[in-house]
């Protein structure tokens, strides 16, 4: 697994291994270690480091990392780092807050290092909770299509292991994982998906729900991938800017179809700086298309506010010397009748300096 993902990603010269000390992060490292020994993969060259990463969640964590450092070392991965993180929860959850600063943390030392690429650890059974979250929260296609073997520089190479199948690695290795016990910690809904949901899932409906779940993982990944081309390629058509504003006509909008045209609004509202909108936001400002003359705003996370602009109004400002009034919570818009328009996306954020 770990050969074909290296071979996948053009084999690297230089890797990482994204190693928190747990069993399937440490047998993806003793895995690694065995190409780092033999110094090459398929005769490319390859060396392989390590970096640990302490998030500080936790007392004792700095030890556990220093520990894990050291196994790394015996292993023969050559640089190991451990890198000290503070998690900032602003704006999201505790796992995602983890998330973020764990990758930064991982980027900053491939870059620094010169590696092509991370190895991280995840494993069948991880992207199994993971569609079933996605299920919990009625989430579409992308959140869904679970965890990709690849994105950037990051890899998976054990998405098709069980956690079992780690467990043993280590045994044959003889090392000694650390076992999280956050991983066991019924407040965080991942925990209780992997201690009480999947098993349970796997009791009544019998052995292999995981599987098929990854599998579905799989699956969703080529319609997702085709839908992003789609809307990536169609918003590059579509998309008018005007300084720090960005617009999109109405009729060629409405004319899309709706698992194309909800990807295109979302992708003007990450342009002009917004985050990922919720389903409902999403519908909100899809409905200012089927509103009469100017409409909105509809607030979007990350500070961006859309409206809707009728073409009377358009035509009046193209009329006028000054520059018309926008519906941006201020005064009120005209609400006359309009053939077309177009939806107007418009940050809130103040500029970086």
């Amino acid at each position: 697994m770990v050969r074909s993902a290296l071979e996948q990603a053009g084999y690297p010269g230089h890797v990482l291994v994204a190693c928190s000390g747990g069993p399937d992060s440490l047998a993806l490292a003793s895995v690694a270690a065995y190409f780092a020994r033999r110094g090459h993969v398929d005769g490319h060259p390859l060396t392989v480091g390590a970096v640990v990463v302490d998030h500080q969640l936790q007392h004792g964590s700095a030890q556990v990392a220093a520990e894990a450092a050291d196994v790394l070392k015996e292993l023969g991965l050559s640089p190991v780092e451990v890198r000290t993180v503070s998690v900032a929860s602003a704006g999201m959850g505790p796992e995602a807050a983890a998330r973020a600063a764990r990758h930064s943390a991982l980027e900053d030392a491939a870059a620094e290092q010169g590696a092509a690429a991370i190895l991280l650890g995840h494993t069948l059974d991880d992207q199994a909770e993971q569609v079933l979250l996605g299920l919990a929260r009625g989430s579409g296609t992308r959140s869904l299509a679970g965890m990709r073997p690849a994105r950037g520089i990051l890899l998976r190479p054990f998405l098709g292991l069980r956690r079992a199948d780690t467990l043993q690695i280590c045994e044959v290795e003889e090392l000694q994982p650390w076992h999280d016990p956050g991983n066991a910690d019924p407040a965080f809904a991942r925990s209780r998906t992997r201690v009480e949901v999947l098993p349970l899932l796997e009791e009544k409906l019998g052995p292999g729900v995981a599987e098929s779940l990854a599998r579905t993982a799989s699956i969703l990944q080529l319609d997702a991938d085709y839908l992003e081309d789609v809307a990536e390629r169609t918003f590059s058509t579509l998309v008018e800017r005007s300084g720090t504003e960005l617009s999109l006509p109405e009729e060629a909008l409405a004319d899309l179809a709706p698992a194309i045209r909800f990807r295109v609004i979302a992708k003007a509202a990450a342009d002009v700086g917004g985050q990922q909108p919720s389903y409902q936001r999403l519908l909100a400002a899809e409905g200012l298309l089927r509103r009469q003359g100017s409409a909105g705003p509809v607030e979007l996370p990350g500070g961006v506010s859309v409206f809707r602009l009728s073409l009377a109004e358009l035509d009046a400002a193209g009329r006028s010397a000054a520059p018309g009034r926008q519906p941006d919570g201020g005064a009120p818009v005209p609400r006359e009748g309009a053939r077309c328009g177009k939806l107007v996306f418009r940050s809130h954020k103040p500029p970086q300096k």
